[in-house]
């Protein structure tokens, strides 16, 4: 016999405390009216109806668990035969039990014999239907649980589904950088400029900052701010007599959740859309604060610029947009903004929470 086995029966005379509750307040229930004409003393009355329905509580215990697997009739139909079942035959025992030595037996009593017959016929009344309510409160705690155990499994696998969306975003995301910056390289090496090698080492720089997170679903700000610095100081070695910005966070909001290369997508943007196309280039200012509880990124910059609320500029923020409603539904915005006499102004906010 396995331990398991071993365990199971003792188990089963220990019913839970709300099944003894439960036949402890029927009893003083069904105890009341019928102690109005009972002849005997009421606590003998309470004693035998409380014994009856502990003996039926016993049997129901019994066969919720044995046997094992019912064949010819379902479990159920099993435990409310076998209640109703234990009401006369747990009453007859009590009152050949309680009978007197030398007395006749109770059925030969007129009153006994009526007081078996009343307690009998309202066991067999009620018994069977405090059996059910029990059984019905049963199977809808099953299937609560049950729905509760899919909600978990359900909720298990979409975080499952989304990380790995985020991770698929995020490598469409990371070569798009890398060829563009590699890109920006090789024109300079072409013309021999002098300000290769800085631009060499400003790249080394970006890229330890960069491959790293390729693989990460989580990040904070502070990260995201030296790949930021890493990018702009690249950019303004290619381009120095036509970028200038200024990168600014307040002390709190570092320490704050950020998808990885989120804040790097909106200031490549402003590079790409805003600095490279004008002729005077531009200035780009990075700004991040913690506002009632919200990350607020505004990217701002002074170059060409596009109409207020146009959509989109390409892959990376329309993958950005994507990657902020996965990860934080309707909760994420991402604006932008065109700004007088020229530019465009990138602002993204989201929940403020700490990161890991």
């Amino acid at each position: 016999m396995s331990n398991s086995q071993a365990l199971s029966f003792p188990s089963l005379l220990l019913p839970s405390w709300r099944r003894l509750r439960t036949v402890l307040i029927a009893s003083l229930i069904w105890s009341l009216p019928l102690g109005l004409t009972w002849q005997s003393s009421y606590p003998s009355l309470l004693l035998r109806i409380l014994s009856a329905g502990l003996v039926a509580l016993l049997v129901f215990s019994v066969l919720e668990r044995w046997p094992r697997e019912p064949r010819r009739m379902p479990r159920w139909v099993l435990q409310v035969l076998g209640v109703s079942a234990s009401i006369p035959i747990s009453l007859w025992a009590i009152y050949v039990g309680s009978t007197e030595p030398g007395a006749p037996p109770f059925w030969q009593d007129h009153h006994r014999a009526g007081g078996f017959a009343m307690l009998t016929i309202g066991g067999l009344l009620t018994a069977p239907w405090i059996a059910m309510a029990a059984l019905l409160r049963q199977r809808d705690a099953a299937v609560r649980n049950q729905a509760r155990a899919f909600e978990r499994e359900r909720g298990e696998l979409e975080r499952q589904a989304l990380d790995a969306r985020l991770r698929l975003l995020q490598a469409q995301v990371t070569p798009h950088f890398l060829f563009n910056t590699l890109a920006n390289v090789r024109e300079l090496v072409e013309s021999a400029s002098p300000r290769a090698p800085a631009l060499l080492d400003s790249l080394i720089a970006y890229l330890r900052a960069a491959v790293p997170g390729r693989e990460q679903v989580e990040s904070s700000f502070d990260r995201e701010l030296s790949l930021v610095r890493a990018y702009l100081e690249l950019m303004q070695m290619r381009i120095p007599d036509r970028l200038q910005y200024a990168v600014a966070a307040d002390t709190p909001v570092k320490k704050m959740h950020c998808p990885p290369m989120a804040l790097l997508t909106l200031v490549e943007n402003a590079v790409r859309h805003g600095i490279d196309p004008s002729e005077a280039g531009g200035r780009i200012d990075v700004r991040l604060r913690l506002v009632s509880g919200r990350c607020l990124v505004q990217v701002a910059d002074t170059g060409a610029g596009i109409e207020s609320g146009a959509e989109g500029l390409g892959t990376g923020l329309a993958t950005l947009r994507e990657r902020l409603r996965l990860t934080f539904g309707d909760q994420a915005s991402l604006r932008l903004i065109a700004m007088e006499p020229q530019g465009l102004l990138a602002e993204m906010d989201f929940p403020a929470q700490e990161a890991q």
